[in-house]
């Protein structure tokens, strides 16, 4: 087999029962997961995003805002019971049971990096500023680490696990699935008020982090290591530092100030920090043959 992840599949499953299961969560993502946002919104006078974050407690906005991606993950859960009639784990990884020291790895490797990444921004810059509100930062610790990494790991199985499948048997090369996974993950991104503030150069930013995260799943055939850094990544996003223009705006730690661009950080991070980190894993966990995994045609299970 070319890569077990990829190929852990029903043998009886098509590609368009993968479409069929696609239509169904989004379905609930999108209506279901909408209407508490909706319902007080309606409340407040129909009001946007933007005026709720004044009238709203930030971490009951925040729940609400991540309400759908709770839904999206049920969902996706029992579209993979029942539609597909596979296991929990099968979602998750090749692996006999789910490598929590890998995931726990990449959190730490990649936490580390930011918070030196953002050490150095608050000496450097004074438009960084200290502003604990404690009486709703512990709401937000709790909310962060119960909640927000179901977000993350919703976003993970649909786009480097349900869409990977679905597209490893169209494509029939881990190569494909990777590019088009990866594209589609920043192009989802496209609607966060963040993108435009600074503008389409973000895209590649999102769809870059889409590529680099889905050539982790590829060769490490499972998601501990790209949920354990999407999780960190999307945490301290919500706990540490915040903005009036992203789309998580909380009761962080600090609020930086700063005008929206794309600065060195991004940069380092696409053409530093991300390749030595693909090549950290990959001796790490001994990555091999990736010229197979990558354009060998792969190999499913035939329905007997």
């Amino acid at each position: 087999m070319n890569n077990k992840f990829l190929e852990l599949i029903n043998p009886s499953s098509k590609a368009k029962d993968y479409l069929l299961g696609l239509v169904l969560i989004l379905l609930c993502f999108v209506v279901v997961g909408q209407i508490p946002l909706l319902l007080i919104s309606f409340y407040f006078g129909g009001v946007g995003l933007n005026e709720l974050t004044e009238q709203v407690d930030l971490n009951l906005l925040f729940v609400i805002i991540l309400f759908p991606f709770i839904v999206g993950f049920g969902t996706l859960l029992l579209t993979n019971k029942y539609i597909h009639k596979l296991n929990f784990k099968s979602l998750f990884t090749s692996r006999d049971k789910f490598d929590w020291k890998r995931f726990w790895f990449s959190f730490s490797v990649w936490g580390v990096v930011l918070v030196l990444f953002f050490i150095f921004s608050f000496l450097m810059d004074g438009n960084i500023y200290f502003q604990p509100n404690w009486g709703t930062f512990i709401f937000l610790f709790l909310i962060s680490f119960a909640i927000l990494p179901i977000q993350t790991t919703f976003e993970e199985l649909l786009f480097r696990s349900y869409l990977f499948k679905m597209f490893g048997l169209v494509l029939r090369r881990g190569l494909g699935t990777v590019l088009i996974t990866g594209t589609l993950f920043g192009l989802m991104h496209g609607a966060n008020p963040e993108v435009e503030k600074i503008g389409q150069i973000l895209l590649v930013f999102y769809i870059a982090n889409g590529l680099f995260l889905g050539l982790m799943v590829l060769m490490d055939e499972g998601l501990e290591l790209s949920m354990g850094y999407h999780a960190v990544n999307n945490i301290f996003a919500a706990l540490i530092v915040t903005n009036d223009w992203q789309a998580f705006h909380t009761d962080a730690l600090f609020l930086d100030k700063n005008l929206p661009d794309f600065g060195m950080e991004s940069i380092l991070t696409l053409l530093v920090v991300q390749p030595l980190l693909l090549f950290l894993f990959s001796k790490k966990y001994k990555w091999k043959n990736w010229k197979e995994k990558l354009f060998s045609k792969l190999e499913y299970p035939k329905n007997d």
